[in-house]
């Protein structure tokens, strides 16, 4: 949590007029940046400008510290670096949790809703396995692959930026993992306390889930999800747009196959990320104590892991912590029982 001394570059008297200007109407980030470079400071266009009185800003901030949070002003010290270079900026962000975090590496990891258990569990796998290789993992906390991504990387970082105030809670039945997110990664906002969710809320804050990161993961988008938003922005910002493929038939890829046909990277693991990112891969290897597993339990956990997605077979054995054997053994009874369909590239699903 923060310590009530904020490391600030600002003059205190610069970042009270930003934090004025930022809250005032009809001052949206643009116009915030085309104000500084107009009159050279805040300060200066307070003066000339009617913007909010600073009694309602030493409100906000005060009401923000009681919760333990404050601002991250454009400018100050903890301000993340890769927002600031971007021309819509968010003049401030509301922040809970530890602002060391924007410090590191970030990806983001986005996706369905309404994700499948198969698009769950990738995206937690990626998650983890991406938080092991040294990157806070970035996402919206909504529904589906946002919070799988999220709850898998709380040990190794993560940031949850949100359409509404930092103190509302959205989806409702998140608070415990928002909660948790404020204790132990960060969670950001750009709107004022007590702001609601609202339609246009959610596209601008996916500009920062993608502004905050080096690259976007988009794992099972619709054609029109708000996803693709995330990615195109990703895209505008010169970021790399990393996309799981899925089947054709299946419409929650509709929109992904479509980010790799015009060009997306495709994601196979964490791998292919790392890779074009200059990271190192990752190796993997069968758990040694996969054979103590019984056999009645292995196949549970392998039919379990299989659904109408194609999935790799080493990623089986990675995922259900079993043998290569036993993997090919429950896939070949499955198989001649004529409920096992086999893909290219040695993946396969349930029929």
């Amino acid at each position: 949590m923060f310590d009530g001394t904020p490391e600030m570059e600002l003059a205190p008297e610069e970042r009270r007029a930003r934090l004025r200007l930022a809250r005032s109407a009809r001052i949206g980030p643009v116009t915030f940046h085309e104000a500084l470079a107009h009159f050279g400071s805040a300060h200066a266009a307070c003066t000339t400008l009617a913007t909010v009185a600073e009694a309602s800003i030493e409100r906000e901030e005060a009401a923000l510290a009681a919760q333990g949070g404050r601002f991250l002003v454009f400018g100050d010290a903890h301000y993340p670096a890769a927002l600031a270079a971007l021309p819509d900026a968010p003049p401030v962000l509301s922040a809970l949790g530890d602002p060391a975090w924007l410090a590191r590496p970030m990806l983001a990891i986005v996706g369905a809703r309404d994700a499948s258990l198969a698009g769950r569990r990738f995206a937690a796998d990626l998650a983890t396995s991406l938080g092991a290789s040294g990157f806070v993992i970035a996402s919206g906390l909504a529904r589906g692959i946002d919070a799988a991504a999220h709850e898998a990387s709380l040990e190794t970082g993560t940031v949850a930026v949100l359409a509404c105030g930092v103190d509302q809670v959205y989806p409702p039945h998140h608070a415990a993992l928002q909660a948790a997110i404020a204790e132990r990664g960060l969670i950001l906002s750009e709107a004022p306390l007590g702001a609601p969710p609202t339609a246009r809320a959610f596209p601008r804050r996916n500009r920062i889930v993608s502004g905050l990161s080096a690259g976007v993961v988009v794992i099972e988008a619709a054609e029109r999800s708000g996803s693709l938003i995330t990615a195109q922005r990703a895209a505008e910002q010169g970021r790399e747009v990393f996309v799981v493929p899925g089947s054709p038939m299946d419409p929650r890829y509709a929109g992904s196959n479509g980010l790799i046909r015009d060009g997306a990277i495709l994601v196979r693991d964490s791998n292919d990320i790392l890779s074009v990112l200059g990271r190192p891969s990752i190796v993997r290897q069968a758990p040694e104590n996969a054979k103590e597993i019984p056999g009645d339990e292995a196949s549970a956990r392998i039919v379990q892991a299989l659904g109408a997605v194609p999935t790799a077979v080493d990623e089986l054995v990675r995922r259900c912590q079993v043998s290569a054997a036993a993997v090919s053994e429950v896939l070949m009874a499955l198989e001649l029982e004529g409920r096992l369909e086999r893909h290219r590239g040695n993946r396969v699903s349930l029929i």
